[in-house]
């Protein structure tokens, strides 16, 4: 297996930190270890493509943190810029905000958002290989959440003429992960191909 490093990994090495054996807790194993070392300190094998996933996931997670507090009334309005498009008070106040699951919708996307995560950090640098399914899986994701992230966009455009900023960013953060999941669902693919 390559052990290709990057330039500024983070964090040290997972076998230099392992705890004693007994305590209360979870256990490690030298697989865990292995994606703790690929997804902060590896290089290569679509690993840059995986950690920008969860940086733009994330980066929606937090926008969607912002709606989901208007929503359950902690936040008494949505800070956003007086701009004459945006109403995100009205937008996510809206009851096709409530309707899935009579829920806020926002507390829907953040679920999303962990099972996209959930993907982008499952497995090691070879997982194209040696579990295609997850890359496949992680793609098919993405695609569903830039459906969605465009779906929301053209709802708030049509019926509220105006937009929510924050579901904007969360939106065009999650159309921006689909391109770069499907390299390494191009490499399962073949390989899933090449075992048949």
């Amino acid at each position: 297996m390559r052990t290709t490093a990057r330039r500024h990994p983070a964090g040290p090495p997972a076998a230099t930190v392992r705890p004693d054996p007994g305590g209360v807790g979870r256990s490690s194993s030298a697989a865990a270890e292995r994606v703790s070392d690929d997804l902060r300190r590896g290089a290569g094998d679509f690993l840059e493509q995986r950690r920008r996933i969860a940086g733009l996931t994330s980066l929606a997670s937090f926008a969607l943190g912002v709606v989901g507090l208007y929503q359950f009334g902690l936040l008494r309005r949505v800070p956003e810029p007086p701009l004459p498009f945006l109403d995100a008070d009205a937008v996510d106040a809206a009851g096709e905000a409530y309707q899935q699951f009579r829920t806020p919708d926002a507390a829907l996307g953040l679920l999303s958002a962990g099972v996209t995560l959930a993907l982008a950090g499952m497995g090691d640098r070879d997982r194209a290989r040696t579990a295609p399914w997850v890359p496949l899986a992680l793609a098919a994701k993405t695609a569903a959440d830039a459906g969605g992230g465009i779906y929301l966009f053209a709802e708030q455009v049509t019926k509220h003429r105006k937009v929510c900023s924050w579901c904007t960013v969360a939106a065009a953060a999650q159309l921006a992960t689909l391109p770069l999941a499907l390299p390494e669902a191009r490499a399962a693919l073949r390989r899933l191909v090449g075992r048949s």
